[in-house]
């Protein structure tokens, strides 16, 4: 079978790829140790809301409606029309429902807006996506249509007390040349659970405007919603901006609801792109969380409940991995949002690639880090030294799975010792 050169770049293995399958594959097995995937937490409070939310939409036809109508190709009025009005009263942003297009997920939004920007031009030469802050989301990676579409930076480290550290955009060796089309920042970032300050932001903004290209901001851990972040934010939109949303860390990441806000011109591309490729995007998602926001509960359970849910779990983990691992065995980035913790092995024998398959022989799934950083064109060890951790299990399966991992960890320092011996 022959395929096309489109065709051999998407069929290739790709770290997403493989991300999702051992996620399929763990939830599959209820012995495994979910601490790869992104998988949201089955936050029981949401499941509950969920439940009576849809069986009250079920009830009034709303719900068979989402079902058995197409939606525009720019998505469902009614949710671009109240998430614009929310955004208006909340935030203060200019925005009406022409700035929002909603897409089948945030990934398909990240695939329409790299090669809108970025890619071959009409002249030939090729126009790439600068992301300022290295590591980053893995499901960036192969996104482009064209190879080598993406660039990378390196971060400053800052050392901070109790075995923790912190990514900052190097702005000093920060080069935005003419190739670059479209910069991208997750904020919080996947994987490492950074938040880039609000002066960091705004320098980035002010860059994009002065290259006159625009600044995408993946938000799908964000403010206003789901809220999981645990550092002072301030969320930013301007018609220069891109900020793309989603609707899978409320708990909905089988309704596949990616959310774009900009400019009337981008958002007039991504509805023509949704109409060719897929149609229209799914109604179910919007058809939820417009009747969030009309009962006010959108903010409300983002602040009050998804946001303190994870912020008692990611203490209670760092709190279990600190008595399995020290600081001499693993740095942990400062936990300021996300649902990840950022593992560093500074010292360790072995890379994290050769760590991960020990884990999954014994049942823990984790992501070792070199697929965070797309882009990335010379080698750096610290990318080999790194591993994302999930950690919204349980917390009897999150320590079990800490146990795992410290003991391979130790195992691998044995062996390097044995082989060293005289």
């Amino acid at each position: 079978m022959t395929y096309s050169l489109f065709g051999k770049k998407f069929t290739r293995h790709s770290g997403i790829s493989q991300l999702m399958a051992d996620m399929n594959d763990g939830l599959r097995n209820p012995e495994a140790i979910m601490l790869g995937g992104g998988n949201p937490a089955a936050i029981p409070e949401m499941e509950r809301y969920f439940q009576t939310l849809c069986r009250s939409m079920l009830t009034d036809g709303t719900l068979n409606e989402a079902l058995c109508n197409y939606d525009g190709p720019q998505g469902k009025n009614a949710l671009l029309t109240a998430l614009a009005a929310m955004l208006r009263q909340a935030l203060g942003w200019p925005v009406t429902a022409r700035n929002i297009a909603l897409t089948n997920g945030s990934q398909s939004a990240f695939f329409y807006l790299f090669n809108l920007f970025a890619g071959r031009g009409e002249d030939g030469g090729l126009r790439r996506v600068l992301f300022p802050l290295a590591p980053e989301y893995l499901g960036y990676a192969d996104a482009g249509l064209e190879d080598k579409m993406f660039v990378a930076a390196k971060p400053t480290i800052a050392q901070l007390p109790d075995g923790q550290f912190k990514y900052h955009v190097d702005f000093e060796h920060l080069k935005v040349g003419e190739d670059i089309g479209l910069i991208c920042v997750s904020r919080p970032t996947n994987p490492t659970g950074n938040v880039i300050t609000d002066r960091e932001l705004l320098r980035l903004d002010t860059l994009a405007r002065q290259r006159r290209i625009p600044l995408l901001i993946d938000n799908a851990y964000g403010l206003p919603f789901p809220g999981i972040i645990f550092a002072p934010a301030t969320p930013l939109w301007n018609p220069n901006i891109i900020l793309c949303m989603s609707l899978s860390k409320l708990g909905l990441p089988g309704a596949r609801c990616g959310i774009v806000i900009a400019n009337e011109e981008i958002i007039g591309a991504i509805s023509n792109m949704n109409g060719i490729i897929s149609l229209a995007p799914g109604g179910l998602g919007p058809a939820l969380a417009t009747e969030m926001i009309r009962r006010g509960d959108l903010m409300r359970l983002s602040q009050t409940v998804i946001r303190p849910f994870y912020q008692q779990r990611v203490q209670q983990t760092i709190a279990t991995l600190r008595r399995y691992l020290p600081p001499e065995r693993c740095l942990i980035h400062t936990p300021e949002g996300a649902i990840f913790l950022w593992l560093w092995f500074q010292n360790l024998p072995i890379t994290t690639e050769a760590l991960y398959q020990r884990l999954k022989q014994r049942g823990v799934l984790m992501v070792p880090g070199h697929y965070f950083f797309p882009g990335l064109e010379t080698d750096w060890p610290h990318a080999q030294q790194c591993m994302r951790m999930n950690y919204v299990p349980d917390a009897g399966k999150i320590e079990r799975g800490i146990a795992i991992l410290a003991e391979e960890v130790e195992r691998a320092f044995r062996e390097t010792a044995g082989t060293t011996s005289p």
